[in-house]
């Protein structure tokens, strides 16, 4: 892939995975439009860049679904046609089914289900009338499996599956390409970030989050599977990826293991 030809919209750029890959695109080449709700982090990730200039920053929030047509033509109007979308932003949970508001969970799968969703369809129309581009999303292991206290985060990781392996195969005689990406434990501030039972912020860093690889190794790879055109990637130690593969081939076992493992 030429990444100098690329423009790339990177959604949740202001910190963890998205701020590294905003890093590992600029290295490459490539020509970015950084999104989040917070305008002045997302100054700081341009500066940070070797060529800040040729990047351009977006607020966005994904719980406005109404606005993100126009969010998406500003990010055209800014940078010119989006070669490469990459849906990064979300909110993890931390917190017990019986003691989570609903509220909680409409709000984990209005940010990480619907608004990857909303932004998709609204730069999908170019896409296809260019019959090019690419379609990124940052899911995770639980997109495959599920483990106690993250109820909403793996059932939104599971919807975002669902869709975007129907999209993958909707438009895939059309030039568009679909890449989902599942990392496992990264050190970034996501389990601080979470959302606690009652929609405040969890606070805490979990233990195996502060042991995970490091959110560059994690890029690195995110960006060598967009540039190979895989469908799928999963970055984590073999620990995690062989329970993807017990709950795939050895369910009953893998229930058993998981309803023991409490998060630390």
């Amino acid at each position: 892939m030429d990444w100098s030809r690329q423009t790339v919209l990177i959604t949740g750029a202001s910190s963890g995975i998205g701020r590294a890959l905003a890093l590992e695109l600029d290295r490459r080449g490539a020509q970015l439009v950084l999104a989040a709700r917070r305008l002045e982090a997302l100054a700081a990730v341009r500066a940070a860049c070797r060529d800040p200039a040729r990047h351009h920053l977006l607020a966005l929030d994904l719980e406005n679904p109404e606005a993100l047509p126009t969010k998406a033509a500003e990010a055209e109007r800014l940078a010119g046609p989006i070669d490469i979308l990459v849906n990064n932003a979300g909110i993890s949970l931390r917190g017990r089914i019986e003691e989570t508001d609903i509220a909680v969970d409409r709000r984990i799968m209005e940010v990480n289900y619907f608004g990857s969703i909303g932004l998709t369809k609204a730069l999908l129309p170019g896409m296809l009338a260019r019959r090019c581009g690419q379609v990124v999303v940052i899911s995770s292991i639980v997109g495959h499996i599920s483990t106690p206290m993250r109820s909403a985060y793996a059932a939104s990781k599971h919807a975002l599956h669902g869709w975007f392996d129907a999209l993958r195969a909707e438009v895939h005689d059309q030039g568009i390409r679909v890449t989902l990406v599942l990392p496992g434990y990264i050190n970034t501030a996501i389990s601080l970030n979470a959302l606690g039972p009652d929609g405040q912020r969890h606070g805490h860093m979990d233990r195996n989050q502060a042991r995970g690889l490091p959110a560059e190794y994690c890029a690195a790879r995110i960006a060598d599977a967009i540039a190979s055109g895989r469908a799928e990637v999963i970055v984590s130690r073999p620990y995690e990826r062989f329970g993807r593969w017990l709950g795939r081939h050895w369910p009953a076992l893998f229930r058993i293991i998981v309803r023991r493992e409490q998060p630390k």
